[in-house]
């Protein structure tokens, strides 16, 4: 499997990808005008023709053995800028009267736009045929999750201060949003469906223009749709788990449509972006190829970007042993510099 940025040929393979990853999905809406304009966007990107804060970077999982397309992932360079970037901050006010002795403390929600500026990783999708063996998810999810914080660490002065993920909320046996159900279709005259498609597709006014701009008190909200506040989907668990594991967390902010956790940190505090080094590239014939699933490795050119498993880490003189096939898979030959993270290190 190979990670690279999406190219234009690539276009029915990404709306495939997006109708795929259906209802919920907001980043992937299924519009192939709209897929084609992201395209081009992610190219004048990788070719550094936009200005840094309008930047997306969007990259595609590549089946070696077919050419097909296995999932996605990207980066945007700065969020809320063209388009206002909302979501629900999760508070508490208390209530007391001193004469009844009585003390009420109750979760309320506030619009917020509290993340402008922020950089984002988003739009992570894998295809279910890739999901099926453990393994093969693992090594997939991994590699569309871990290689855009390798392509932030070479590129560092593109990005701002912290990055934040939002995580798909939770959907019951119905494709029924509880939270939605509660909250949001009693301020938007439509279906979860056509909100979350504006959405998608960068048509967000409507949010701040329909939303109360007062606090809502839970308490107002159904049990099931409190419930999910924070919560995420049960297909984006693993996804959420290995940002964690880099040390992005809940700060108490949530999606607007389905209440699932938006988590952040600050980029120079994520691990793979502090453990991740340079090395130089030596290729051979006679390097043993391995299936290991523990380093990761990229190139360190922006407009041809790649990233792929390697079957082992440096030597001690900083060099990287490749096959001749890792060296194609890659394209890269010996002299090159590739950056490389060791994905099993904890500290």
């Amino acid at each position: 499997m190979r990670l690279r940025p999406i190219k234009a040929a690539d276009l029915d393979g990404l709306q495939g990808l997006a109708q795929q990853a259906g209802v919920g999905f907001t980043s992937l809406p299924d519009n192939r005008e709209f897929l084609a304009g992201k395209i081009e966007a992610a190219a004048h990107a990788f070719e550094e023709r936009t200005p840094v804060n309008d930047r997306l970077y969007f990259f595609v999982l590549e089946d070696d053995a077919t050419g097909e397309l296995a999932g996605c992932c990207a980066i945007e360079g700065q969020v809320g800028h063209e388009v206002p970037f909302y979501n629900y901050r999760l508070g508490r006010l208390t209530h007391a009267s001193v004469q009844l002795d009585l003390h009420r403390a109750i979760d309320t929600l506030f619009l917020s736009s509290d993340h402008t500026g922020d950089a984002e990783v988003c739009s992570l999708f894998l295809r279910p045929e890739y999901r099926g063996e453990a393994s093969r998810a693992l090594r997939c999810g991994a590699l569309l999750s871990k290689a855009r914080w390798l392509f932030i660490a070479q590129f560092r002065d593109r990005f701002p201060e912290k990055v934040l993920a939002e995580m798909r909320g939770v959907f019951d046996d119905g494709n029924r949003s509880p939270f939605w159900e509660s909250l949001g279709k009693h301020f938007f005259p439509m279906a979860f469906d056509e909100a979350d498609r504006l959405t998608g597709l960068g048509q967000k006014s409507f949010i701040g223009e329909l939303m109360p701009k007062f606090p809502i008190y839970t308490t107002f909200m159904s049990d099931e749709a409190r419930a999910c506040i924070g919560q995420v989907h049960r297909h984006t668990r693993p996804a959420l788990e290995m940002l964690k594991k880099e040390g992005m967390r809940w700060e108490g902010y949530i999606d607007i449509f389905d209440g699932g956790p938006t988590v952040e940190a600050y980029i120079d505090d994520i691990r793979a972006v502090r453990r991740s080094q340079l090395c130089q590239v030596e290729v051979s014939p006679n390097v043993a190829v391995t299936s290991e699933s523990r380093w990761l490795a990229a190139t360190t050119r922006m407009a041809d970007f790649a990233a792929a498993w390697v079957g082992r880490g440096p030597a001690s003189d900083g060099t990287l042993a490749l096959s001749e096939d890792e060296a194609r898979r890659l394209d890269v030959t010996t002299g090159d510099t590739l950056r490389l993270l060791d994905t099993q290190e904890t500290s």
